[in-house]
């Protein structure tokens, strides 16, 4: 039997589901994770064969040993993943610790995280991009809007989401940036004006895409994060021609092989100089691991499938079962705690009982960047959908004291 170590199996809290998958087709799945054991679900308990907690997973040296344990129990081990963008350099640094080739090692990790090294691939799939420096001090910055005018981007070089980034208007905002910023590598990029869109699937192990999906997300997620704003995304029920032919040429271009990849682009609404015109894809970043959050959940909700069951039978047999699909708008909308709402969440639960598919809060790690409650939903209309999200969203005046 094929064993296959799950890092982290407990989060977010529907991974349970992959477990059940693995197991479904045959692995044996072992779970090593930082939650007591009496925190694990009984949904994920039932699927891992074992469990390990390791309180400090942050020094790989103790997740080894605890690999080492497994392996001298279990034998041969031939997957380690996790699938969540924290632990991608620690499931690198175990393959190669055991010599597991199922997955990248650390020095192919660094173009999968490092924003500068990404936009080489992109450009040699074929994809747009927005002109960057990397490394960056004053004197380059300034250099550099000379070349492409402001406003500028900033962000780490190696970062999820939008922690850490910076809208650069003039001198001063770049004074500010070099006053203040971390001892880490940044990128500076030109400012992209367009909507976020991601191509999202799962890869089997020649790069091709055997499953895809997309989300549009808000024009600027760097807002909604730093001005505390409601989090609204979903699920296309169609995917653009030009967005699979782009994001199938950077999935070859990452040579990705039976992996999960989330790329984001953007759909330019206003010309970029040198980069492209309006209605144009500009490659933004890829992340070769589920979507964030609870978005796989959305995905079978949207696509009327179980992408769990797909990526377990790539892991097995390098392909998925034939499945016939009928799509959907899947939405998730997302409240902020501190926000005052004009509609209830028991006039949106009743509101939309029919079209809700999950509801709930999102963990702490989660919340800053999603919102603390959340409402998942699907619908056959988009009209229907903007609805939703014009009623979830729709606050009164001021915040909660």
């Amino acid at each position: 039997m094929k064993n296959f170590i799950w890092i982290s199996p407990h989060f977010p809290e529907t991974y349970y589901q992959f477990a059940k998958a693995l197991k479904k087709v045959g692995f044996r799945v072992l779970g090593i994770g930082d939650a007591p054991s009496q925190y694990i679900s009984n949904e994920l308990k039932n699927e891992l064969e074992e469990y390990v907690y390791c309180p400090n997973m942050e020094n790989v040296t103790n997740v080894i040993n605890i690999v080492q344990y497994l392996k001298d129990k279990y034998g041969k081990i031939d997957y380690i993943e996790s699938n969540n963008e924290y632990w991608l350099k620690n499931d690198a640094t175990l393959r190669e610790w055991f010599n597991v080739l199922t997955g990248v090692w650390p020095k192919e990790l660094e173009s999968w995280q490092r924003k500068s090294m990404m936009k080489n691939r992109f450009i040699e799939a074929g994809a747009k991009c927005a002109k960057w420096i990397n490394p960056i001090n004053k004197e380059m910055i300034m250099n550099f809007a000379k070349e492409v005018g402001f406003p500028l981007f900033i962000k780490p070089d190696i970062g999820v989401g939008a922690y850490g980034s910076y809208k650069i208007n003039d001198e001063k905002d770049v004074d500010d940036f070099i006053s203040t910023k971390a001892n880490i590598d940044y990128i500076c990029e030109q400012y992209i004006t367009g909507n976020i869109v991601s191509f999202d699937g799962i890869a089997d192990e020649n790069s091709n895409v055997v499953f895809m999906t997309s989300h549009i997300f808000p024009p600027s997620v760097a807002d909604v994060v730093k001005e505390h704003k409601d989090f609204f995304y979903y699920t296309q029920k169609e995917i653009q021609e030009d967005l699979e032919r782009t994001g199938k040429s950077i999935v070859k271009a990452f040579k990705l092989k039976k992996r999960f990849f989330h790329l984001e682009l953007f759909r330019l609404t206003k010309d970029a100089l040198g980069v492209g015109k309006v209605g144009d894809l500009v490659a933004l970043e890829a992340n070769m691991r589920t979507p964030g959050g609870y978005t796989p959940d959305m995905i079978n909700f949207g696509n009327s499938i179980n992408c769990y069951e797909f990526y377990a039978q790539i892991m097995m047999n390098n392909k998925i079962e034939q499945f016939k699909t009928k799509n959907y708008y899947c939405a998730c909308a997302s409240r902020r705690d501190e926000n005052m709402y004009q509609y209830s969440d028991e006039y949106i639960i009743n509101r939309f009982k029919e079209y809700i598919c999950m509801k709930g809060r999102y963990s702490k790690a989660l919340s800053g960047d999603m919102g603390d409650r959340y409402f998942i939903a699907r619908f056959e209309n988009y009209d229907d959908m903007m609805l939703f999200k014009e009623i979830v969203g729709k606050r009164e005046y001021g915040r909660k004291k």
